[in-house]
């Protein structure tokens, strides 16, 4: 049994450097099932393309609960799933955000949202006032939803299943908040397609922990040279096929992860999002 432990444990030091490129030490004294659930965290990896072989409904279900045993701010319980199964409806969804095809050829698509409305409804339905009509009660919703939609993925992942998360359904945020009949209170925070893949994912580079764990105190010591560091890593691993938005900002001789997403966030993106919020009942103030 040591033995084993002690081969997944240089197993799992190993995917970790490979994913960030720092030195990862085994650990020691932790049980081989352990172990599998860390393993199945550090080689998570994205898929957009799927077998036929379909979720039976009682593993989906299952999935659903683990997802929905994920910790909530004091117990307010403000996130909720919509599977979408209606091949029509989801086809409309698509065509709002027509660069994600693949939506509408894995198995599972379900809708992640931040769900508000359900406090408010408890307090008209008691006779108490709303008194947190400001920023942090959107974040609570967010937030909740963001956690319950890692828990899922955690659960689908120890079974096999791969996912691919759509943040993309807020680029049209209006229009499939509207086909998916979300009432004042309820937004969408993401999307994500699952089912069983057609083969292993990539796993993606990371930014170092010397760059994104912090000491008592935050701090950008020495983050550009790491981050210069990061590019070329990753380009060595993952060269990105094409340069982003050629026509507006040209090419590059050497273009890393940096230069993308610097160009990603110069072109205006979802700037509907805040107003839509404002509109669905939260005053954001």
């Amino acid at each position: 049994m040591k033995d084993l432990a002690d081969k997944k444990a240089r197993q799992l030091a190993t995917l970790l450097e490979n994913r960030f490129g720092d030195t990862f030490a085994p650990i020691k004294d932790t049980e081989p099932a352990q172990l599998d659930q860390l393993i199945s965290m550090a080689q998570h990896s994205s898929a957009r393309r799927f077998s036929s072989q379909e979720v039976g409904p009682e593993l989906l279900q299952t999935l659903l609960g683990c997802a929905m045993s994920a910790p909530s701010k004091s117990d307010l319980q403000q996130a909720d799933i919509i599977h979408v199964t209606d091949t029509e409806l989801r086809a409309q969804i698509v065509a709002n955000i027509p660069d994600m095809p693949w939506i509408n050829k894995a198995p599972v698509f379900l809708v992640f949202c931040g769900n508000n409305r359900r406090a408010r409804l408890l307090g008209a339905w008691r006779n108490k006032p709303f008194a947190n009509e400001h920023l942090d009660h959107f974040m609570n919703a967010a937030v909740d939803a963001g956690i319950m939609m890692t828990n899922f993925i955690r659960a689908a992942e120890s079974v096999g299943l791969s996912t691919c998360p759509i943040s993309g359904i807020r680029n049209a945020i209006v229009q499939n908040s509207a086909l998916l009949g979300l009432p004042e209170g309820v937004f969408p925070l993401a999307g994500l397609c699952l089912g069983y893949p057609l083969q292993a994912g990539q796993i993606t580079a990371r930014l170092p922990l010397t760059a994104t764990v912090h000491k008592n105190r935050y701090s950008e010591d020495s983050l550009k040279t790491h981050i210069d560091a990061y590019d070329h890593r990753r380009h060595q691993m993952q060269p990105y096929r094409q340069q982003r938005n050629p026509e507006q900002f040209g090419e590059v001789e050497f273009y890393g992860w940096s230069e993308d997403k610097a160009r990603q966030y110069a072109v205006p993106e979802r700037t509907d999002f805040g107003q839509f919020i404002r509109n669905h009942g939260f005053s954001l103030k």
